[in-house]
Formats: C-alpha cells, structure tokens, sequence
C-alpha cells in the first residue's frame, strides 16, 4: 500500500505541473496580457505604451521562464525601466537598485505568495481561502443531503428489481439528473421564494448565509445542487445493488433461509456500495467547481463567483490561484478514492 501511495503521489505531482503550466500559458497569452495593461493603465494606450508597461513587469518573458518564476523555482525578475527606476518582483520598486543584503528571490506559490488580485486589491491567498471556506461550507450540507438520500434511493430501488418501487424511484432519479441546475434553481426561486405565487418560504438570495447559513436562506442553493446530484449517485447504487442482487452468494443465502433483510444488510449492501464509493467522492470536484451557476444564481460569494469573477475580468493572479487550488483538489479526491476502493474490495488488495 505504502509503494502505491508513493507512485500516486509522483504521478499527481506530475500531473499536477503539467495541469497548472498549460493553465499558466493559456492565461498569459499577448491579448490576455493587452487586455490586463490596458486595464490596469489606461484603455487609450498605444501597441508601444502596452508593450513597454508589459516589459517593465516581466510580462513579456518566456512562458517557462515565468511559470518557474511563478512556481517558486526560478528567481523572479530584476528590471530597470527607461526612467532609471528599478523594479522586482519580490520586492517592488527598489531605491539602491540591489535586493536587500541576505533576501531570497524567490516568492512563488512554493513561497506561499499566490499574487495580488487586480480586481478584489487583495492577496490571492487570503481570497481564496476565505471564499473556499464559505464554498465548503455549502458542500458539506449538499452532502450530508445528498449522498444518504441517493444511497437510500438507489438501495430501495435495486432490492428488487422491476418492482413498481423501483420504477418509481428510477424516473425521480432521471428527473433530478436530466433537469439543469440553472432550471432547478429558477424554477425554486419561482415557486418557494418570489411573491408572484405566494409561498415566500424561504430567501431567494444566500448572501446573509455567508454570514449565518439559516433554513430559511441556505436551504434553496443545498437542494438545487443536492437534486441534480442525487439522481446521478442513485442510478449508479441502483445499478450495482441490481446486480450483487443477482449473484450466486446471493442465491445462496437465500437458499439457507437467511432473511430478506440480512441478505441486504450483512451481504449485498457492502459490495453494492463499491461503485458507488467512487462516483461519491468524484462529487467533491464536482461541487468546488460545478458550484459557479448556483452560487451565481443565489448571489452566493463562494468559490465557484470568485472563479466567475476572476475568468469574466481577466484576473490572472487569481484565475492561477483558483487553478491550482482545483487541479489539487481533484488529485486528492482521486487519490483517496483509489485507497477507500482497494480497502471496499478485498480483491484488489490480495492481487
């Protein structure tokens, strides 16, 4: 197990690099750089005034030479503009024009210096740590709605297949996957929060849950991402669960007279949960970024809005820093999802 564990971890690493340069490349291309000096400077500015407060930046260096510098690796940039002025990138405008006497020159993201946010005026790591916390927050009571409601689903319905129970539960599960989020979420601020129809029972926008989640704000974006979600786990335990239900131990307990609910308990339900196991803790990268139209219907200030607003106002600082935060989370997720499926399935762990 402990060789398994250190050959994943070389492969995440590598994955990982890999995932964040082409990130880092697509985000530095000239007309997203354009775009960010005219922003930051002035939207009249000519071909040769970007080019020169791109230069003065480290902008316009190679891309591998910037992503080391970005990653911590490679020491950051020393430039001296056309005015005399000399300007790092660890230490901003320096007077004597040499570092500081014993200073490092490396601040990357090693470093734990993720940049500065050109829309927010913030460091990147102070944003997302705190949009990160409100964003899980939300996922942790989508799960604790959604996995034990689709797995109840999903075991009810493969018990005994072609019952008119499981016909009922499987269109329910089709129903919640097939209708999108941006619907779903619609269609419940319509109905439960808008004074057009008349049941104001609950707050059409989350913005007071980022302060205190109530049942009354927080309960509309936790079942709009829980219902789409349910129906995708319960179709996957039902199929499994359909088919431990017809497997020759199966028979066999009930041959001896084991009871209908010990078979369920005691045999099925464990090798029934296998598959499913996987494709529930999929669901965690899934919600950290599959949370953008919810949060963003809601007005919900989580993750997924600050990845919105990084994308929609070309803010590379933050976009890598979101990047990177999402690249590690599904790597994790996989990783513990291989360890928990060797450790369901004695199979894997004799071979």
């Amino acid at each position: 197990m402990g060789l398994f564990i250190l050959r994943r971890l070389g492969v995440m690493l590598l994955t990982a690099l890999c995932l964040t340069f082409i990130v880092f490349f697509l985000t530095n291309l000239y007309p997203n750089l354009e775009k960010l000096a005219k922003t930051q400077g002035n939207f009249r500015m000519t071909d040769a005034q970007v080019e020169s407060f791109l230069k003065d930046r480290g902008y316009l260096q190679p891309s591998i030479v910037k992503y080391g510098q970005w990653l911590g690796v490679t020491p950051g940039w020393v430039i001296e503009g056309r005015d005399g002025t000399v300007r790092s990138k660890c230490f901003g405008e320096l007077e004597t024009g040499e570092l500081p006497e014993g200073a490092t020159n490396l601040c990357g993201v090693l470093q734990g210096n993720w940049g500065y946010s050109t829309v927010f005026r913030e460091d990147v790591a102070e944003i997302i740590a705190t949009r990160l916390a409100l964003t899980g927050k939300l996922m942790f009571w989508v799960m604790l709605v959604m996995v034990p409601g689709a797995l109840l689903i999903g075991v009810l319905a493969g018990m005994r297949e072609g019952s008119r129970t499981d016909r009922s539960l499987s269109t329910v599960s089709i129903l919640t996957t097939a209708t999108p989020e941006y619907v779903s979420g619609v269609v419940f601020i319509a109905v439960f929060a808008s004074s057009a129809v008349g049941l104001r029972w609950f707050n059409g926008s989350a913005t007071s849950a980022m302060e205190q989640a109530t049942f009354v704000n927080f309960t509309l974006p936790v079942m709009t991402i829980a219902l789409y979600g349910m129906g995708y786990i319960a179709r996957m335990t039902r199929a499994s669960m359909t088919e431990v239900m017809t497997a020759q131990y199966i028979r066999t307990a009930r041959l001896k007279g084991v009871t209908f609910r010990n078979i369920v308990l005691k045999h099925a339900l464990r090798n029934a949960l296998i598959a499913p196991f996987t494709v529930i803790m999929l669901q965690f990268p899934w919600l950290l970024n599959g949370v953008v139209i919810v949060e963003t219907i809601f007005n919900y200030k989580g993750f997924g809005w600050t990845l919105v607003q990084a994308a929609g106002n070309n803010d590379i600082e933050l976009l890598l820093g979101v990047s990177v935060v999402s690249v590690f989370v599904v790597l994790v997720t996989q990783l513990l999802s291989d360890i928990g499926y060797v450790y369901l399935n004695p199979r894997i762990r004799i071979s």
